[in-house]
């Protein structure tokens, strides 16, 4: 019988004698919520949604759910854009075992990088026009496509590559009359907003496409020029609208317990937040459930 076999057998039995001790040696991370603080993972420049003055609605119901649990609240900033996730839900502190945040407080039904919780509200793509300049009938896909053509083929329009109305555009023809936006841009100081607030309201388009929530706040809040935001239905083979849920790393199942416990116990307040903030909200069928309201955000 040959030596070499015991040795290599006896090798691996050391190797894996040295990988328990090292599993033996790690520290698990710290269950969310254990130092009574609420750690949530937000964008620090996307209003409505959140900004760092804590003026976004996502700030506010973040604050509402610490109040509630009685925890201090602190947040990890990184814009919502490639990498989002692995910079902050799945990223650990410096020479920690904490997570840096444990809370995403957006995230579409059925996010795949993560365990969703259920979602808080459901809204919708919306289009934005500035009023009186000759769009004021114009209330939903079909009354745009009833335009008189050559109407039409003059329009300016904006929309974010690859959201869910590139698809009617394309099948539309108005491909060649599109201005496209980037929703996650190398520049942190440029925001999905500024297509309504600075585009829109100055002329340089004549009508934009926005996720609800953008288009509502944004229109609701213009200063320079009126602006109307129609929230899109949902059309066969073509899905507008969507439901928007929390997040948190999969295995934090009691955490997740807990947050949903929150959705639900605050539904009313976070559905007078979203509408103090004109977020269009939609019903089960993606029909519009609520008009945006006429005050003003804080």
């Amino acid at each position: 019988m040959t030596w070499r076999p015991l040795l290599a057998g006896a090798a691996c039995v050391l190797a894996g004698l040295s990988g328990l001790s090292g599993i033996a040696r790690a520290q698990p991370s710290p269950a969310p919520g254990d130092d009574k603080v609420l750690r949530v993972c937000q964008d620090p420049n996307n209003l409505p949604l959140s900004n760092r003055a804590l003026n976004g609605f996502e700030n506010k119901i973040a604050a509402l759910f610490a109040q509630q649990l009685g925890w201090k609240l602190e947040h990890t900033w990184f814009p919502q854009r490639m990498g989002f996730i692995r910079n902050t839900l799945r990223a650990k502190e410096e020479n920690s075992d904490r997570y840096k945040c444990d809370l995403v407080t957006g995230v579409a039904k059925g996010f795949d990088m993560a365990a969703t919780t259920r979602p808080y509200y459901h809204s919708s793509y919306a289009m934005a026009y500035v009023r009186g300049k000759g769009l004021d009938g114009v209330r939903s896909l079909d009354d745009l496509l009833a335009l008189d053509p050559a109407q039409r083929r003059k329009l300016r329009i904006g929309a974010f590559a690859g959201s869910p109305v590139t698809d009617w555009l394309l099948q539309n023809r108005l491909m060649e009359q599109v201005t496209w936006y980037q929703s996650q841009t190398g520049d942190a100081e440029q925001y999905p907003g500024e297509v309504i607030e600075k585009d829109l309201a100055s002329g340089k388009i004549d009508l934009a496409f926005a996720w609800g929530p953008i288009a509502g706040y944004f229109a609701r809040n213009a200063r320079t020029a009126p602006i109307a935001a129609i929230p899109l239905v949902s059309q066969p083979g073509m899905k507008f609208d969507f439901e928007i849920a929390m997040a948190v790393r999969h295995a934090d199942k009691d955490f997740k317990q807990r947050i949903d416990q929150l959705i639900v116990a605050n539904e009313a307040k976070i559905h007078a937040i979203l509408e103090q903030y004109g977020v269009p909200l939609v019903d089960e069928q993606g029909k519009v459930a609520t008009a945006p309201p006429a005050a003003k955000a804080p």
